[in-house]
């Protein structure tokens, strides 16, 4: 997993809407969150999800129940600054999700864009798939969006994992099933085009 400093130094010296990432609206991540049929009162984690303005449009969707975590404290400090009062209904985890313990069985959707292609180790993946499969809820939900095969190599100076939508399914493994995919073009603030997979998962009953 890389370094709680590098993203710290990212986020601490880039405005959080010029870094490559950014999205004004995550429409794509909100259309599939409502695809889910979850109820507004539905426990929701972001992983990864600090400078991102999806917590932004849950809330403005009624989603009560919302969880952000991520290694940076610089990028979850920006968006409460962002969401003012409104960030006081939000639970904030600073945390590396390869070593964090969350509490079991407690999030009916976990959602991800652009965490899980930086694993590029086996063991950070492992531990990865095991912390979802302790959190997520029976029958809950996974949204996990990844650089898709002939996306970039790298982001930030780093190198990634680019996935197919089968490859992404085969890392998470037969507890889940395959509900949903979408292959999306993302524009970076420079203009850029990126091409990620988006996979929307479901848990097993058992």
């Amino acid at each position: 997993m890389p370094s709680k400093s590098h993203w710290n130094n990212i986020y601490s010296t880039k405005p959080a809407d010029a870094v490559s990432w950014f999205q004004e609206h995550a429409s794509q991540s909100l259309g599939m969150i409502h695809d889910t049929e979850i109820p507004l009162s539905a426990s929701i984690i972001d992983v990864g999800g600090g400078a991102s303005t999806l917590v932004d449009d849950l809330l403005a969707n009624g989603y009560a129940n919302l969880t952000v975590l991520d290694l940076s404290a610089a990028a979850l400090a920006a968006t409460k600054l962002r969401l003012g009062a409104a960030g006081h209904a939000v639970h904030w985890l600073e945390a590396d999700i390869t070593k964090a313990t969350l509490p079991a069985d407690t999030y009916d959707l976990w959602h991800d864009r652009a965490v899980f292609h930086f694993l590029t180790s086996a063991d950070d993946r492992r531990a990865y798939v095991t912390a979802v499969l302790r959190t997520v809820k029976p029958e809950g939900h996974v949204i996990v969006a990844t650089f898709a095969e002939d996306g970039p190599t790298q982001c930030s100076g780093l190198p990634v994992v680019r996935y197919s939508a089968g490859q992404l399914h085969a890392a998470f493994g037969a507890s889940f099933t395959l509900v949903k995919h979408e292959k999306v073009e993302h524009r970076t603030p420079s203009g850029t085009l990126q091409q990620f997979v988006y996979c929307c998962f479901r848990k097993s009953s058992t």
